[in-house]
């Protein structure tokens, strides 16, 4: 099977200016640029005014179930992205003992939803990476294995530090998994169980990693107060593990806040003076999504999402959660403190019961409700026994920009699927191409294809893919820079963007002339290389 991309403008990833050349595909890998004629037999998409640029890669997505349900995730690929990394923020799919199924179900309905349509006793990452190969992806898949599925097999799910022989486990696990296949470790230090543990244990599975040089990927314990805190902990984790470091989502959250921001770079400098790698992705907007029951302190969630259940129906722990709330605990972060209950919205319910909270602010709820609004949303996460997802505004748009030029920043998601979702599912790398590059001009286009496809790819060693160049897998993603636009909003996010004209996942057309083909040619992207030192 051949396909020749003709009159296009190729921004081939490089970050080197774009370039007037054909591209000849053969069969999943593109064969030749240059100045090739069309031959009979071979399709031609005629590429003129456009750009033909390698596809997006998606380092924080949290496609993992919808993979197996709805496995042409069409809200990514519209906006081109080829590839995307799971297993983010440390709970995910796998490692998934039996036992803890059902409990764990719950812990991840938050963020990734929940599904009775597939078969929950995969156990392993390599069951699980079987299964999306099973169904077969419309996109390139990798995944981290995520701290809090490995604490759980070796610990459970209580709020401890491991002994010697569970630490042992855990580093064992660690290296069970990237045996599979997986990039790197995942932590989510805000969620349960990361959050129970210290440094050491980290640093431990983290020395695991290192010997394949995977990646160390970390929603740090802080975003808003002790940040400085929390950067200087990922820091020693880098130093004395040796690993790759890669703050997800990377922001300082409220305005309080906003004046270590000079303090959070030099940070990053200071790493890379001492030879620590360290990178970053972000979602080009002021609003985060997450599970809502981040607002509850840390306590409510020990022991799982069963407990957190128990205590919100207990009056007497409902004032105790808003004195700590109203009063703050030191080194959490406190969501309702720097969004604001009228700057967090509720995107996703599980059931049809609470449809109509969907899209309110916790202010608005409590106003529909008829009750005060921290009595409403303990409700609403009672009844939905957790698993409800939110948006919340924490940040300026100068922020965005800053950190978007950084050396070390690469593009993302960070999409939750579900209910009313934050409208970067659907629309956050057209976004940086439409309004950070055209209209605001923050970044050149060559800078934001590097920044989505060649960096990416190279920070967590995806092979032979994030350039347009001879002998790589043919993902390519040719868009229209003159319209290309996401089109959500907070209000009606549900659009998919415009200007993506054509898509390539491994040499098959996905998108055409703006059109999903049906086509759905993803592959698991398995680490290949096993032990480096």
């Amino acid at each position: 099977m051949k396909k020749l991309i003709v009159n296009g403008t190729i921004v081939d990833g490089s970050g080197r200016a774009g370039y007037q050349a054909n591209v000849l595909i053969e069969d999943d890998r593109i064969a030749k640029i240059g100045d090739i004629q069309p031959e009979e037999g071979v399709e031609v998409i005629d590429a003129k005014g456009l750009i033909v640029a390698p596809g997006f890669i998606d380092t924080h997505s949290h496609s993992d179930l919808q993979i197996l349900e709805n496995p042409e995730i069409q809200p990514k690929v519209r906006q081109g992205v080829t590839t995307e990394v799971l297993g983010q923020d440390g709970i995910s799919m796998a490692p998934l003992p039996v036992k803890y199924i059902s409990p764990w179900r719950k812990n991840l309905a938050g963020l990734d939803g929940d599904s009775d349509n597939i078969n929950w006793e995969f156990e392993t990452t390599e069951g699980y990476l079987k299964m999306i190969e099973d169904a077969k992806p419309g996109l390139n898949e990798c995944y981290l294995v995520p701290h809090g599925n490995i604490r759980m097999e070796a610990m459970g799910l209580d709020n401890r530090l491991p002994n010697d022989e569970e630490l042992k486990a855990m580093c064992d696990i660690t290296r069970r998994e990237m045996e599979a296949g997986a990039v790197g470790l995942s932590t989510g230090l805000i969620y349960m169980p990361c959050a129970y543990s210290e440094s050491k244990e980290i640093i431990e599975m983290c020395k695991v990693v290192a010997e394949y040089d995977g990646i160390f990927v970390i929603h740090q314990r802080s975003e808003a107060d002790t940040i400085l805190d929390s950067m200087e902990e990922v820091i020693k984790i880098g130093r004395e593990s040796g690993v790759k470091i890669h703050y997800s989502h990377f922001k300082v959250c409220g305005k309080k806040n906003w004046d270590k921001i000079d303090k959070v770079i030099e940070l990053l400098e200071k790493a890379k003076a001492e030879g620590i790698r360290v990178s970053f992705d972000q979602y080009p907007y002021v609003a985060g999504s997450t599970m809502l029951g981040v607002i509850l302190p840390p306590w409510v969630h020990d022991g799982g999402t069963d407990k957190v259940v128990e205590r919100l129906a207990d009056p007497k722990l409902r004032k105790k959660m808003v004195y700590d709330i109203e009063h703050g605990i030191p080194g959490w972060d406190n969501f309702v403190e720097f969004a604001g209950l009228d700057g967090i919205f509720v995107t996703s319910v599980k059931s049809q019961k609470n449809q109509d909270a969907i899209g309110l602010s916790l202010t608005q709820l409590g106003q529909l409700r008829g009750k005060d609004a921290y009595e409403a949303t303990f409700d609403l996460l009672l009844e939905e026994e957790n698993a409800v997802g939110m948006v919340d505004f924490y940040g300026t748009e100068e922020h965005v920009q800053l950190f978007m030029k950084r050396p070390e920043m690469n593009a993302c998601t960070d999409g939750l699927l579900g209910g009313k979702p934050h409208p970067r599912v659907y629309g956050a790398f057209t976004r940086i191409l439409g309004k950070y590059v055209r209209e605001d001009k923050a970044l050149s286009l060559e800078e934001a294809i590097y920044k989505m496809t060649k960096k990416p790819a190279e920070t967590f060693l995806i092979e032979d893919r994030g350039q347009i160049k001879e002998g790589y897998f043919a993902d390519i993603t040719i868009f229209d820079k003159d319209t290309v636009i996401d089109k959500g909003t907070f209000v009606d996010p549900i659009q998919y963007p415009e200007g993506i004209k054509y898509v390539l996942i491994n040499g098959q057309t996905v998108i055409a002339e703006g059109d999903h083909t049906g086509t759905r040619s993803g592959k698991v992207l398995r680490m290949k290389d096993k032990a480096v030192k």
